[in-house]
C-alpha cells in the first residue's frame, strides 16, 4: 500500500508542476516548495532545539496559535518551525514573527520527510486538526520524537474508519496523543483501538477570546460608522452578495454597512462597487475623505476583519451558500454580535450549536436575509439577547489550550 501511495504521489505531484503553468495559484504551491530546505538551512542550526507544528491552511494555523503563543512563553529558547500545505495559508502568514520560521511543507515523499527532520530536527511536533502524511509520520516514528495532534476532528466517512484503511490506521501509531474536539470523535478514534485520546475541545475559542484582550481600535472605521446601526459582512462570496445587494440599496439611510470579501481581486470588487447604488468607498480610496458621509465601506484589503468586526451591531458571515460551508463565526461572537449565515453550516459543530441557541440565524433566501436583518435592526432587545448568546458560548467553550498543555512532555 505504501508503494501504491508513493506512486499515486509521484504523478500528482507532475500533474500539479502541470497544472502550475496555467493556475496562479498551483504556481506558487510549487514554486514556494523550491526553497523550503534552503531557507530551513539559513534559520535552524544543529545546535537549535526546534519544535514543529503543522497547519493545511490559515483556519488550521489559528487555531494552533494559542498553543504556539504558549509554547513560546513556556519554552523560549526553542525556535518555532510552522509548516503549511496551502498556498491561501502560506501566503498570508509568510511573514509573520509569531514563530522563528515558516515555510510550505514540503511533499510527502520518504526522501523529503528525511531531509525535513533531519534539518529541522524538532524535539516535539504538533499537527493541527488533521492531515495525516503517512511518510512523515513512519519517519516521525522510527524517530522516535513526540508527536500530538491538536483540536482534532474525525468523521466517518475518512479512510481510517474503512475496512480498506489499514495503510491509514497504522500511521496514526506515530501519534502520542489525539486532543479531540469532541466525544464523536473520541468515540471515532477509540474504536479502531487508540485509547490515548482525550476531549479538549476547540483551541479557536482561546484565540478569540485573546481577541478581547488586544487594542481592536481603528479610528477610520469609527469614522465611518457615525454611531449609527452597522451591519459587518464578512468573507462574502458572489453567491452572498448577490442576497446582500439589494438589501443593501433599499436600506434607510441610518444603517451602514462594511463588507469585507473573501476575495478582493480588483475586478471583483469594481463589480461588487457597481452593483451598489448606495454611497460607497472602498479601503484603497479611504484617505482625505470624510468617510461618515458614505453608507458602503469595502474593504478591498485582507487582516483586519476580525477588528472591524467589533464594531458590528449585525454580522452576516459568508460562506454558507457554498461548500463546504460558512466561514468563520467566532471572530463576531466573541464581540457579542448577532450573526447571520448561509444554510451550508453543518459541518462546522460551533455554527450548528449557535444555530440551535438562536444566536446565529441561518437563511436560505432572499425573503429570509431580509426578515432577519429587519427584525434585528428594529428591536434591539433581540439584537443584544442574541449578541449576548454569542458572547457566553464562546465564554463557555474556552479553555483547550489549558487541557493541551497539561498533558505534553518532552
Amino acid at each position: 500500500m505504501l508503494f501504491l501511495y508513493n506512486l499515486i504521489l509521484l504523478l500528482a505531484s507532475q500533474v500539479v508542476k502541470l497544472l502550475a503553468l496555467f493556475n496562479p495559484k498551483m504556481k506558487l504551491f510549487v514554486n514556494g516548495r523550491k526553497e523550503v530546505f534552503s531557507k530551513i538551512r539559513e534559520k535552524i542550526k544543529l545546535s537549535d532545539k526546534t519544535i514543529w507544528f503543522h497547519a493545511a491552511s490559515l483556519g488550521e494555523y489559528e487555531q494552533g496559535l494559542p498553543v504556539i503563543e504558549k509554547i513560546k512563553i513556556q519554552y523560549p529558547n526553542h525556535k518555532i518551525v510552522v509548516t503549511f500545505f496551502s498556498p491561501s495559508g502560506y501566503e498570508v502568514r509568510k511573514n509573520n514573527t509569531v514563530v522563528d520560521v515558516t515555510v510550505y511543507l514540503p511533499l510527502d515523499t520518504k526522501n523529503n520527510a528525511k531531509m525535513f527532520l533531519k534539518l529541522v530536527h524538532p524535539e516535539l511536533v504538533f499537527f493541527i486538526k488533521y492531515e495525516f502524511w503517512p511518510n512523515y509520520l513512519n519517519e516521525l516514528k522510527k524517530l522516535q520524537i513526540k508527536t500530538y495532534l491538536i483540536s482534532g476532528i474525525f468523521r466517518e466517512k475518512q479512510a481510517f474508519f474503512k475496512w480498506y484503511g489499514g495503510f491509514y490506521r497504522n500511521a496514526l501509531k506515530t501519534f502520542d496523543y489525539f486532543f479531540v474536539q469532541n466525544e464523536s470523535s473520541k468515540n471515532l478514534i477509540q474504536s479502531i483501538g487508540f485509547n490515548n485520546v482525550k476531549i479538549s475541545g476547540d483551541t479557536r475559542f482561546d484565540r478569540v477570546v485573546s481577541i478581547l484582550e488586544r487594542d481592536n481600535s481603528l479610528d477610520y472605521i469609527e469614522q465611518f460608522k457615525d454611531d449609527k446601526t452597522t451591519i459587518v459582512i464578512g468573507s462574502s462570496w458572489p453567491k452572498d452578495e448577490n442576497l446582500l445587494v439589494n438589501y443593501i440599496n433599499n436600506a434607510s439611510d441610518n444603517v451602514k454597512f462594511i463588507i469585507a470579501p473573501h476575495n478582493i481581486k480588483s475586478e471583483q470588487i469594481a463589480n461588487l462597487k457597481l452593483q451598489i447604488t448606495k454611497s460607497t468607498v472602498l479601503f484603497s480610496e479611504k484617505n482625505n475623505v470624510n468617510l461618515s458621509n458614505f453608507n458602503v465601506f469595502i474593504i478591498d484589503t485582507i487582516g483586519i476583519l476580525t477588528k472591524i468586526y467589533s464594531y458590528a451591531d449585525i454580522a452576516y458571515v459568508g460562506g454558507g451558500f457554498g461548500n463546504p460551508g460558512v466561514h468563520n463565526i467566532l471572530e463576531p461572537a466573541t464581540f457579542g454580535v448577532p450573526i447571520i449565515i448561509g444554510p451550508n453550516y453543518s459541518h462546522f459543530a460551533e455554527a450548528t450549536a449557535l444555530v440551535h441557541q438562536e444566536g446565529c440565524i441561518s437563511i436560505s433566501n432572499e425573503i429570509e436575509l431580509n426578515e432577519a436583518f429587519d427584525n434585528l435592526i428594529s428591536n434591539e432587545d433581540v439584537r443584544h439577547e442574541k449578541g449576548h448568546i454569542c458572547a457566553t458560548f464562546v465564554q463557555m467553550n474556552k479553555g483547550a489550550t489549558d487541557v493541551i498543555l497539561k498533558h505534553f512532555y518532552f
